[in-house]
């Protein structure tokens, strides 16, 4: 049975596949090759299988790309949306500080205007007290002055008969006495009347004042709201970051140390200045808000250090048009491959992946036409094989900078980007900082 189905096998071959004979003829004699339709079948075979193995693969980094670079699209666009809502909420919240400060010098104004009112106030009622005590010694006084007269005309009346010239003498001083009692009675209603407006405005200052707390109040709770959302906004955006650094090897705490010490700079939409402490250190409030916004504030200095960092380090892509992997970092055909090799279409830009400064700009043995670039850290990414040079030794760069063009030079199969990361002179996998980077850049 075995040998009848391989008898058929082989009859369908020839049938389909005739044996072929290719001459190979020189001057002196002639050689041919068979080829038998097994031999042709195999190669066959082999061809497709090849062929569907390209289209699958290829097919498979397209989508790659067009998912990433949709990816870094949207990473973009959230990028630049986060950074306008942070504007948007710095200036809202200088705005209610400018209003907080407004209202706080109106409620000072207020209060400084009771304090003087009250003042009055109290000085208006002294100086009633002081006339009704005067009045009432007056009376008193002219009350005696008053018996003791009655009883002198009484004595003149008995002992003489110029009673009546004397009593008339007296009327001018009776007069007098009642002339003193009006004016001193209208001193009293002028002052009484200026002590109830004195309280009217009293009143109507401590409405106001209840007014301007009120307000102090609804700002105080809209700073809280504003200080919730940049506290959100800083923790949702520092979160990538940290993975992002961790996921390339690299400490943060360590990274942003050395940052700081070789940056100086300032300024910046989001950066104002820390206010000073509040005078009154037993007002509970003031001193927690500082503390919040001290707090913010060093976590968008913390997000100011990573940005300096990102840029850097090579997070970036080195290749942004289409392209496949064809050769990953490691061990290949017994030897170690440096790095990782991008294959494009010929000319395709290639962009420097981090900020640095070119210290190779030329041919290099099998790199074909090299460029070398040296990053912060101790980081340096190479860039083989390239049809063209777009930069000069010497030459600082800035990440995304088109440095070059994609080529086959060098000891080389086909186009391609051969890329290379060095820390401290050591090879690594430059996919590790590209795979961190994706979801931020």
């Amino acid at each position: 049975m075995p040998a009848r189905l391989a008898y058929r096998i082989h009859a369908f071959l020839e049938r389909r596949l005739p044996e072929q004979r290719l001459f190979l003829k020189s001057d002196t004699e002639t050689r041919f090759i068979r080829l038998k339709p097994a031999t042709q079948a195999i190669v066959l075979g082999g061809v497709a299988l090849l062929l569907a193995w390209t289209v699958v693969s290829t097919s498979i980094v397209v989508m790659e790309s067009i998912g990433s670079g949709g990816s870094r699209e949207q990473a973009l666009r959230e990028q630049a949306t986060y950074e306008m809502r942070l504007d948007e909420m710095s200036r809202e919240r200088d705005l209610r500080a400018a209003e907080a400060a407004a209202a706080q010098e109106r409620f000072a104004i207020a209060l400084a205007q009771v304090s003087q009112m009250q003042a009055s106030l109290l000085t208006s009622e002294e100086r009633r007290n002081e006339l009704e005590t005067g009045i009432g010694v007056i009376q008193s006084t002219l009350k005696a002055a008053m018996k003791e007269r009655d009883a002198a005309r009484g004595q003149l009346a008995q002992l003489s008969g110029t009673g009546t010239a004397k009593t008339a003498n007296a009327e001018p001083d009776m007069a007098d006495v009642t002339g003193t009692l009006e004016f001193l009675t209208a001193a009293l209603d002028r002052t009484a009347q200026e002590r109830d407006s004195m309280a009217a405005a009293a009143l109507g200052a401590e409405k106001q004042t209840e007014e301007v707390a009120y307000e102090m109040r609804l700002l105080e709770e809209r700073h809280d709201e504003i200080f919730a959302r940049l506290e959100d906004a800083v923790t949702v955006s520092m979160e990538p970051l940290d993975k992002m650094f961790s996921a390339a090897g690299m400490d943060p705490d360590d990274l942003i140390g050395q940052i700081r010490q070789g940056y100086s700079g300032q300024g910046g939409p989001l950066g104002p200045m820390l206010p000073p402490l509040p005078e009154d250190e037993s007002d509970a409030r003031a001193l927690a808000d500082h503390a919040r916004a001290g707090t913010i504030l060093d976590g968008l200095d913390r997000m100011n250090m990573y940005r300096i960092a990102a840029e850097k380090l090579p997070f970036a892509m080195p290749v942004n048009t289409s392209f496949r992997f064809t050769s990953p970092f490691g061990r290949r055909w017994g030897r170690m491959h440096e790095g990782a090799d991008l294959a494009g279409a010929h000319g395709s830009p290639i962009h420097v992946t981090a900020d640095g400064v070119v210290t190779h700009a030329g041919p290099e043995s099998g790199y074909g036409n090299l460029v070398t670039v040296r990053h912060a850290f101790g980081l340096e990414t190479r860039y083989g094989h390239l049809s063209a040079i777009n930069v000069k030794v010497g030459q600082k760069v800035s990440r995304g900078d088109t440095i070059g063009a994609m080529g086959n030079t060098g000891r080389s199969t086909g186009t391609h980007l051969h890329y290379e990361v060095r820390v401290n002179g050591k090879a690594v996998n430059p996919m590790t900082y590209i795979k961190a980077g994706k979801n931020v850049f």
